[in-house]
This record gives C-alpha cells, sequence and structure tokens, in this order.
C-alpha cells in the first residue's frame, strides 16, 4: 500500500457467501482478502458465510466478517435489525462496496451509505450483460424502473470488469462513471506450482459453477462426436449447481448415460484449494463453452495455472486472452469438437499456450499493482466525498 497513506476502510457486503454460487463470491473474497493483507481495514458483511477461510477474524492481515441477521423475503430484503447492524459499520472516512445490481438488499444498504455521506461502489458482476438482460426480462426492468436503476446511478462509481461489460450496460446504467478494473485475484497459491503428472489419456477440464449458460451440455455433446472420431480422451467435470439449477445438472447426468459416454466423463463436484489447482495441472486443455461471463475468473485461474484454455466470445475479456494464448471459438458442439482435435493434434503448440498464457496472467494480475489500482480507486473516491 501507498506508504504515504493511511490504511482504508472498506466495507463489502456480500449476502451469502457460498463458493458453489460461483466467481462473484471467489471474488469478493479475494479482493478482501489481498486488500486486508496490504493493512486495510476489511469488513465484510454478509447473511451466511459457510466458505470464509478459518482464519478470517479481524486478527492483522485479515478481513473482519461481520454476521447480519438473515434476510427476508422476497429477494433478500433485510430486517430493521440488519440495517442497523450495517449502519454501524459506515464510519466517517469509509467506503462501502456493494455487488451485483439485483440485490434488493442493496438499495436498503445504499440508502443507509446516501443519508450518513458514506460514497459506494456499485459492482455489477456481467449482470447487465446483453444475454443476462434477455434473462427474465420483464422482471429486472420492473426492478430498474422501482428504485434499481436510482440506487445504482447514486453510487460513486459503477465497477466494471471490462470494458465489454461497461459498453453493454450502456443502455441501462449511467456509465459516464464507470471504473473498469479486473477482478483482483488472489494469485499467491499458483505462484510455485507443484509438479503434477498428466494422465497417458488427454484430459480435458470443465471446472464452474453448473448452469445452463456455461454450455456444459455443448461440451458433452462435444465430446460424443470426438468419441465417434474415434479419440481417445477424458472429460472431467468439476463444479456444483445452486438448488434452483439441480434439474440441469441431473439433465446432464442423464445426458451422459444417452450417449454411453460414461467411460469418458467424470463428474467430481466442487473442488477447492490445492485440489483444484492441481486439477488445473493435470488436464492438457481447459474448456469453458460459455454463453456469458463478465469476467470469468475459472478462465484466469487455468491460466495461472499453465493449462491451456479453449473458450467462446462469450466472455467480455475474450479479446484480452485471445491475445495471451487462449483459442476462441463458437460453442456449438461441432465447433468445439473440431477446436479440441486441433488443439491435442499440435502438443508442442498447445504446451506454449499454456506457458505463454501463465505468463500473462503473473504479469497482468500481479497482485500489488492491481491491489494498488483498488486502493486508488477507493481513496479517490472517498476524497471526493461523493454520495
Amino acid at each position: 500500500m501507498n506508504s504515504s497513506r493511511p490504511p482504508l476502510r472498506i466495507v463489502h457486503y456480500a449476502p451469502g457467501l457460498c463458493l458453489a454460487f460461483g466467481g462473484v463470491v471467489r471474488a469478493v473474497l479475494d479482493c478482501c482478502g489481498v486488500l486486508a493483507a496490504r493493512g486495510n481495514e476489511m469488513l465484510l458483511a454478509t447473511h451466511d458465510s459457510p466458505d470464509v477461510p478459518g482464519d478470517w477474524n479481524g486478527s492483522p492481515g485479515k478481513p473482519n466478517v461481520v454476521q447480519l441477521p438473515p434476510p427476508l423475503r422476497p429477494n433478500f430484503l433485510v430486517s430493521r435489525q440488519a440495517v442497523n447492524a450495517w449502519e454501524n459499520l459506515l464510519t466517517p472516512g469509509c467506503i462501502a462496496h456493494l455487488h451485483t445490481p439485483w440485490t434488493a438488499s442493496n438499495m436498503q444498504l445504499a440508502r443507509v451509505c446516501r443519508r450518513l455521506g458514506v460514497p459506494y461502489i456499485v459492482s455489477i458482476h456481467g449482470m447487465l450483460d446483453d444475454w443476462s438482460m434477455a434473462q427474465s426480462r420483464l422482471k429486472k426492468r420492473i426492478f430498474l424502473l422501482a428504485g434499481g436503476r436510482g440506487y445504482l446511478n447514486s453510487a460513486a462509481k459503477i465497477h466494471f470488469t471490462a470494458a465489454a461489460e461497461r459498453d453493454q450496460a450502456a443502455g441501462w446504467v449511467d456509465v459516464t462513471r464507470a471504473a473498469v478494473l479486473p477482478y483482483l485475484v488472489d494469485l499467491e497459491p499458483f505462484k510455485l506450482l507443484a509438479p503434477v503428472n498428466r494422465a497417458d489419456v488427454p484430459t480435458l477440464l470443465f471446472l464452474s459453477r453448473i448452469h445452463e449458460k456455461k454450455g456444459l451440455h455443448h461440451l458433452i455433446a462435444a465430446a460424443a462426436l470426438l468419441r465417434d472420431a474415434g479419440r481417445n480422451f477424458r472429460l472431467i467435470v468439476a463444479g456444483s449447481a445452486a438448488p434452483r439449477d439441480r434439474d440441469y445438472e441431473s439433465s446432464l447426468h442423464r445426458l451422459v448415460a444417452d450417449l454411453k459416454l460414461q467411460d469418458h466423463v467424470r463428474f467430481v463436484g466442487l473442488v477447492t484449494g490445492s485440489d483444484k489447482i492441481a486439477l488445473y495441472q493435470s488436464a492438457d486443455l481447459f474448456v469453458l463453452p460459455t454463453q456469458q461471463e463478465n469476467f470469468g475468473l475459472v478462465l484466469i485461474e487455468a491460466m495461472a495455472a499453465g493449462t491451456p484454455v479453449l473458450t467462446t466470445r462469450g466472455t467480455d475479456i475474450w479479446r484480452e486472452i485471445a491475445s495471451a494464448g487462449a483459442t476462441i471459438c463458437d460453442e456449438s458442439p461441432a465447433a468445439l469438437s473440431a477446436a479440441i482435435a486441433n488443439l491435442l493434434d499440435d502438443r508442442p503448440a498447445l504446451t506454449a499456450a499454456g506457458r505463454r498464457g501463465r505468463q500473462w496472467v503473473m504479469q497482468r494480475f500481479d497482485e500489488a499493482s492491481l491491489a494498488a489500482e483498488y486502493e486508488n480507486l477507493y481513496a479517490d473516491v472517498i476524497a471526493a466525498g461523493r454520495v
């Protein structure tokens, strides 16, 4: 941190911190952890914290997790007690950071910020992307009209992780106050990689939240095409589904059975920590045939592990990662199977792409540089005093 500036007091709010819910939770945890380690006072307010690291207790260099009373329904509206607890966290000179546009509690907590004169930032996390806005269209438009747009446009800054994400949001919020910063990724576990022996059979890896938009059904169909073409491979599927997506997860297991791919496809559930890094390293190719990602944290993690990446234009940073060696194709089974076959046929080029991707990630997402950019953003907003 800038030695000439005192530590910042930054108060994040995320309703639930369960890694099964995807990259938003991972991004919040990484941001709080990295900035706390740099001497900032990080407070993370939440209603549910099953996947918060066990040593996060507010000791030096660690965030302080504040448990709020359970949310009400609908859409995470919170009680007066939760609002009071939030208010007590907002001391003079601090800044609040809210996440996602669609949580009703954010409107309640933003109102408290404005009343107390505490500036706040909102991270959109891709939820105003074209694909996202095409889902539950009427419900989202009503939410924006009923106060959602107001709380977003009253933020001191609206945070996007890529220029493409900001551009897609321009029709819904005021992007003249946009802050474009990639996620602050905790790369420390990736800096020294333990040797891993790859299997003799080429290994494809899908690691992400199990959700229809991730395109896993296309990848399974592509696996059938590869099998029918005489390819020997295995596909590891790592991740779990939120309760509302369990039917989709079940349909994937049925699809594997219907296509008789049991010998090629293995579901391993949610994988975290060092096991996740080892899984990245053991794969010959990481594949994410997504329809929409504002950032695609798993893509950055895979590249940090030295694993070549194949994905689609559905991720808002596809141009950036393509320039660093990732392969981009359509999400159709035919396009995926052709791209996978071509990549596996040129192993030297595949290995070189993995090395190039790792080098780019370690430079672009250097924690010290990127953390300083976040600190400067927070400090500038606090100094401006905009609410």
